[in-house]
């Protein structure tokens, strides 16, 4: 017999919050730079509020966190690091008080990950800045006129995964469609003059690198013994220890060794020197890799004698196992690339001991004609709101393969066709244009052939998109540069995938308050008199 379908979950109704009343603003002269974050974080506050997202963002929110807790997903929701109340349960945030706290972290988490975003920078330095600033403190609702409670880095880092990637891309998918939207009366929904053009669609690719060292072999062997022997030592300090040479000292032998390795292309018979000591590194890696299996296998049994809990164990566990697990095919590659001199596929070559999920990725350009990491589609309209993304983990497709799951997600997140696509001549086919035209879609595809595109630029219509498409590199590179950091600094696929979403976001944003100032200040320059005016 086929099992009962688990019950839906209890429906909690959305509770409409009073917001705190917020401290007026210190009035700032002679510093332009902060007027024009103060403006932005104004905008911004305005579309939150106005466009209903903040409103979506919370419901959103409860379904997903009620979800989990109902099916058994997680014991508790932990919102901060407090040391009371830090945690609720699914029958507490039934309570009215509950889910009123609740209510107020998710529009933390909102706005604090949006702003964050903006500026950049670390959880640690965040949290310092948005303590010493009040304009950060407004924005994000902690500056009451009683006290102002900071959330700390921990509690960030919560927040940072506070919905997952496909309820993000729905919120994203709203907004966009409410910047799209006709005027109402004479008024459009985010306040602007006109709504956006969403017919066209720019699309390029780029990588999106990780925060990984040059993937070197002496470089792998040298991180995965460092971090095997800074595991072993914090079981030590905790209480649990088994006959070895202090873990220091193994530190302190793989760095010589990958010090020597480096120097080795400056000898006589360098490739000789490079096979000696790299037969010295292996050896130094198996004795570690013993050290580290018996301490496992110590914390594994004895764990109750440390000051630690089980799920702290865990931890520590699983840190270690991923290491063990990688090592020795790390090992092995260095073998057949250096011993054996014999070349490893870009398939199966390892990277990073601690991100399994990266590619190499050959593009050709200056200054990077090979990258690390996971390829990333990006998709803007005319004013350079960003409308489609995807970040690969498991392949790196070619460009041309890419054209029909962008525009068919397009379509579904604006509920709208599409009557162009512009690109670059990576994404031309033949099978592309055909299937474009065949659907009514304009084909402004670079062709592959220098005749061909001689041929194209004659039309007027193809001219003028490949024209705009020269933006699209320019977006590219704000998107990478302002809004994921350099380097990105999310560890693990699904967190980086994630970041990707809320820099989609904060852009968007960004983009639209952009709009919104300028709009502001063509008004206010044809409202002026006529002399001031021409001043």
């Amino acid at each position: 017999m086929l099992a009962d379908p688990p019950p839906p979950p209890p429906a909690i109704t959305f509770i409409p919050c009073e917001e705190h009343f917020r401290p007026v603003l210190p009035t700032i002269e002679g510093n332009v730079d902060y007027l024009t974050l103060r403006e932005q974080l104004t905008f911004i506050d305005q579309l939150l509020r106005e466009a209903g997202l903040e409103r979506d963002f919370l419901r959103r929110s409860l379904a997903h966190w009620v979800h989990r807790l109902h099916h058994g997903q997680l014991e508790a929701l932990q919102l901060s690091g407090e040391e009371h109340a830090a945690v609720i349960t699914l029958e507490e945030l039934r309570s009215d008080k509950q889910q009123k706290r609740f209510q107020e972290h998710s529009v933390r988490a909102l706005r604090c990950n949006l702003v964050r975003t903006l500026l950049g920078g670390s959880y640690r330095d965040f949290a310092a800045r948005l303590a010493d600033s009040p304009l950060l403190q407004w924005f994000c609702r902690i500056g009451e006129l009683e006290r102002v409670k900071v959330p700390a880095k921990s509690t960030l880092q919560r927040y940072a995964n506070w919905l997952p990637e496909v309820e993000m891309r729905a919120l994203i998918g709203g907004l966009l469609r409410q910047a799209g939207a006709p005027k109402v009366q004479g008024a459009q929904v985010l306040a602007l003059e006109a709504p956006l053009d969403f017919s066209t669609l720019f699309l390029d690719t780029t990588c999106l690198q990780a925060d990984i060292h040059f993937p070197t072999d002496g470089v792998l062997l040298r991180d995965g013994v460092i971090s095997l022997m800074q595991s072993v030592a914090l079981i030590r300090r905790h209480g649990l220890k088994s006959r070895m040479e202090e873990p220091k000292t193994f530190i302190k032998r793989i760095n010589r060794l990958s010090i020597e390795m480096t120097h080795t292309r400056r000898k006589k018979e360098s490739q000789k020197e490079r096979k000696r000591v790299l037969r010295l590194m292996k050896k130094e890696v198996a004795v570690v890799r013993g050290h580290a299996q018996r301490y496992r296998a110590l914390l594994e049994e004895q764990w109750p004698a440390t000051d630690w809990t089980r799920p702290q164990a865990e931890q520590v566990l699983r840190r270690l196992d991923a290491v063990l697990e990688t090592l020795p095919a790390a090992v092995q590659q260095a073998h057949e690339r250096i011993i054996g001199e014999r070349p490893v596929p870009n398939g199966t070559k390892i990277l990073s001991l601690f991100e399994p999920d990266l590619h190499v990725i050959v593009r050709g350009k200056a200054g990077a004609e090979v990258e690390f990491g996971n390829l990333l589609v990006l998709g803007e309209q005319a004013d350079g709101l960003i409308v489609d993304w995807e970040l690969f983990q498991e392949r790196v497709p070619a460009d041309a393969g890419l054209v029909r799951g962008s525009v068919e997600r397009v379509e579904n997140a604006l509920k709208m066709p599409l009557r162009s696509l512009v690109a670059d001549r990576g994404f031309d086919s033949k099978a592309n244009v055909q299937w474009l035209e065949a659907r009514g879609t304009y084909a402004a595809l670079c062709p592959r052939q220098p005749q061909a595109l001689r041929e194209a630029m004659k039309e007027a219509r193809f001219a003028q998109a490949q024209g705009r498409r020269a933006q699209t590199e320019a977006r590219v590179a704000i998107f990478k540069n302002e809004f994921q950091g350099r380097p990105m600094r999310a560890e693990g696929f699904a967190h980086r995938e994630l970041q990707v979403a809320w820099g989609v976001l904060t852009h968007d944003l960004w983009v639209l308050a952009r709009k919104l100032h300028a709009q502001g200040q063509a008004r206010a320059q044809a409202e002026a008199p006529p002399r001031q005016r021409a001043a």
